[in-house]
C-alpha cells in the first residue's frame, strides 16, 4: 500500500509540475523548437529536472537498496544502435509536430483537454503497429 501511495504522490507531483510550468500547452514545446520565435521555457524546465535528478540520484545511490524493492533496477545497455537512434528520431519528430510527449499528454487529458487524447490514441496505435511488426519479423 505504501508503494502505491508513493507512486500516486510522485505522479501527482509530476503532473502538478507539468501544469505549473505550462508544459501541457503544446505551443510551449513548439515555441522551444521554433528558432525564429524561440521560447526558452522548456529549457528551464529541463534544467530544473536535470538538476533535481542529479541531486536525487546521488542521494538514492548511497542506499543499499530502494525503499520499495529488494534491489536497484538500472539499465545495462550502453551502446547506441540503429534502433535507438531511429526510435529517438521518430519520437522527437512526433513530439515536435504534436507538441506533446506522453507525460504532458496524459496530464492534459486528465484535466479535460481533448486534443491530447488524439495524440495518445496515435501513440498507442503506433506502439501496437510496431509490436505487430516485431512479432512478425524473423
Amino acid at each position: 500500500m505504501a508503494k502505491l501511495a508513493a507512486a500516486w504522490f510522485a505522479g501527482g507531483l509530476f503532473g502538478f509540475g507539468l501544469v505549473l510550468s505550462q508544459m501541457i500547452d503544446p505551443r510551449r514545446v513548439q515555441g522551444f523548437l521554433d528558432l525564429a520565435a524561440w521560447d526558452p521555457t522548456l529549457l528551464l524546465v529541463i534544467a530544473g529536472a536535470t538538476g533535481t535528478t542529479l541531486v536525487g540520484y546521488r542521494i538514492v545511490q548511497r542506499r543499499d537498496r530502494p525503499v520499495f524493492e529488494d534491489r536497484f533496477h538500472l539499465p545495462t545497455a550502453s551502446r547506441l544502435d540503429r534502433r535507438l537512434l531511429l526510435g529517438s528520431a521518430l519520437f522527437g519528430a512526433g513530439w515536435g509536430m504534436a507538441g506533446y510527449c506522453p507525460g504532458p499528454a496524459l496530464t492534459a487529458a486528465a484535466i479535460g483537454f481533448i486534443e491530447p487524447l488524439v495524440f495518445l490514441l496515435a501513440l498507442l496505435a503506433g506502439s501496437l503497429l510496431f509490436d505487430l511488426y516485431r512479432r512478425s519479423a524473423p
